[in-house]
């Protein structure tokens, strides 16, 4: 015999009196930076932490972001939207955020600067492209903890490469 849950009231609506299933509401997942409204990369937490210069109590465990907008300050956000650092709180400049200064890093693993790759003919260009592919054959490099978007940095380095070459064939 099934059971009946609804009663009717005297005003003629029905209730149900079963108590209703619980909702399980999953985290709010923020992809996008809270400042300039950019999607951002996911980043390692280790990324995080060995880049950040405040007291690692502000880090919780969770997933992270990089924003690589250069006019905006934040460098790292949560996913869930709580936490952000910021430029003035990270152990190193951050090449996206500066990458017209010359003194800037570029290859956090093997120190190479946009400066040193500006004025660099094209041989000592593909010499700095050579050092780094060494270093990462040799397994030397570690740009999951040193470069702060937390990934290889060989693509920013061709790129910046490839813009220098072309702006020098147009001069």
């Amino acid at each position: 015999m099934a059971e009946i849950c609804c009663s009717v009231s005297s005003a003629g609506s029905a209730t149900c009196e079963l108590p209703a299933p619980a909702v399980e509401r999953l985290p709010r997942v923020v992809t996008t930076c809270p400042v300039c409204g950019e999607k951002g990369k996911p980043v390692q937490g280790q990324t995080v932490k060995a880049l950040l210069s405040v007291t690692l109590r502000q880090v919780e465990n969770g997933d992270y972001m990089f924003c690589g907008t250069r006019t905006c300050p934040v460098v790292y956000f949560s996913a869930d939207g709580k936490h952000t650092f910021t430029t003035d709180q990270v152990r190193e400049r951050v090449y996206q955020k500066e990458p017209e200064a010359g003194d800037v890093k570029i290859c956090y693993c093997f120190q190479h600067t946009v400066g040193e790759i500006r004025h660099a003919s094209s041989e000592a260009r593909n010499a700095i492209l050579n050092d780094i592919n060494a270093g990462i054959q040799a397994d030397q490099c570690a740009c999951d903890l040193r470069n702060p978007q937390g990934s290889c940095c060989l693509g920013n380095v061709r790129g910046l490469i490839k813009r220098f070459e072309q702006s020098s064939q147009v001069s």
